[in-house]
């Protein structure tokens, strides 16, 4: 569902609740909102970003992009100027995630030894969002120089250790 020029009713979020419908996630009641404080942060970050500049530049309509957030996900229009110039911070450019929190839920369930089967179907169901093979690789990829750095890590010369054995007879 995208939420195309529509403004956060809380009478209607509201009634949604109590109706039952799901606060985050898929079609959460939300969403709306959070695109709508979204965009409003991308447009106060790009007027300032034209009354700072020395480029002689101005807007220059938006540009869509999905972005997927623990609510949910969304169409956003991102402001453009004319020059290129402005990069917005809150989302930047190719950005395709509101938060990392995705992204650090992956990297637990990948280090709790999860397939990427498994991954999938448990981020679908506690975000709504719908995650590629690709993109579990490219997150999980961010592991590996850590790894390779724990295992190099250089050991000690003695690891002491205390076995003990026993047998109990009543």
């Amino acid at each position: 569902m995208t939420y195309e020029n529509q403004s956060f009713n809380f009478d209607e979020a509201l009634k949604q609740l109590q109706s039952g419908k799901n606060l985050l996630g898929t079609d959460g009641i939300l969403t709306p909102l959070i695109k709508q404080l979204t965009e409003a942060a991308l447009q106060a970050e790009i007027e300032h970003s034209l009354s700072t500049t020395s480029i002689d530049t101005r807007k220059n309509g938006y540009t869509r992009k999905t972005v997927k957030s623990t609510s949910g996900q969304f169409e956003l229009k991102t402001p453009r100027d004319r020059s290129g110039a402005f990069e917005p911070q809150l989302i930047k450019k190719n950005q395709t995630k509101l938060s990392e929190d995705v992204d650090n839920k992956i990297l637990s369930l990948f280090a709790l030894g999860m397939s990427y089967r498994d991954i999938q179907k448990h981020v679908a169901e506690l975000y709504g969002l719908e995650i590629s093979d690709g993109a579990i690789t490219n997150i999980t990829d961010k592991l590996l120089p850590e790894l390779k750095a724990w295992q190099q890590r250089p050991l000690e010369a003695l690891y002491p250790f205390v076995w003990l054995d026993a047998i109990h007879y009543k």
